[in-house]
């Protein structure tokens, strides 16, 4: 079983925490505010109050055991930075980490990121991915396996509620928020309905989320 560790439990690293976990993978999620990571204990793996640009805090953890590393640590570019230097340096596999600009994204390049994205700005653009008629407008890679994607409400989905397409079970993906015009549900209940200008956003392995594609396309 692939494992995660996310640093930085703002508003992004949680959702990516808690979604990877519900998909059945282990997760670590760290932060230096108790309360947070009180919240997050029934979410993740396991939940850990501690300063991430601590070296030997990270090494206790056995950090660099873990086949992914998010790094979301938001509001401090410098502690960001300082994190992915050190992941790097023991060893961690694969990098993700949240850029603030695109000097933050050039030094977190230079330091060892594998990947470095723009959540905030990268989620609301409109970036065709693979295939030339794909319904996927955004595509974020956390690693070479796993991906989340921007996609509009495929048809066969319109007028279903989540329980109804049950995609967990049907693609093995998770539905991470719903978009329509500048509302955003990031916490989707089960009894949700898709509406036609829908655009949902979605968490999961990448061959799941070829899948789903691929059924969205034979189905035009």
């Amino acid at each position: 079983m692939r494992s995660f560790v996310v640093l930085g439990m703002g508003r992004f690293g949680q959702s990516v925490a808690k979604t990877l976990y519900e998909l059945g993978y282990e997760v670590l999620a760290i932060d230096n505010d108790e309360e947070v990571i009180q919240d997050m204990t029934d979410y993740v793996t396991h939940a850990v109050i501690a300063d991430a640009t601590d070296e030997n805090v990270l090494k206790s953890l056995g950090v660099r055991n873990f086949d992914v590393a998010v790094v979301t640590i938001g509001g401090d570019m410098q502690s960001s930075i300082l994190v992915t230097l050190i992941l790097k340096e023991m060893g961690v596999k694969y990098i993700l980490a949240k850029a603030r600009s695109e000097l933050h994204a050039k030094v977190l390049n230079k330091v060892g990121a594998d990947r470095v994205i723009f959540p905030e700005r990268d989620m609301g653009t409109r970036v065709a991915h693979n295939l030339v008629s794909s319904n996927i407008l955004d595509y974020i890679e956390l690693s070479p396996d796993y991906s989340i994607i921007e996609v509009a409400a495929p048809e066969q989905w319109v007028g279903k509620s989540l329980v109804e397409l049950n995609v967990r079970v049907k693609y093995g993906i998770n539905i991470m928020a719903i978009k329509n015009g500048k509302e955003i549900n990031i916490s989707p209940r089960a009894d949700d309905t898709i509406k036609r200008d829908d655009v949902v956003v979605i968490i999961g392995a990448n061959a799941d989320i070829s899948r789903l594609e691929q059924e969205s396309l034979e189905e035009k």
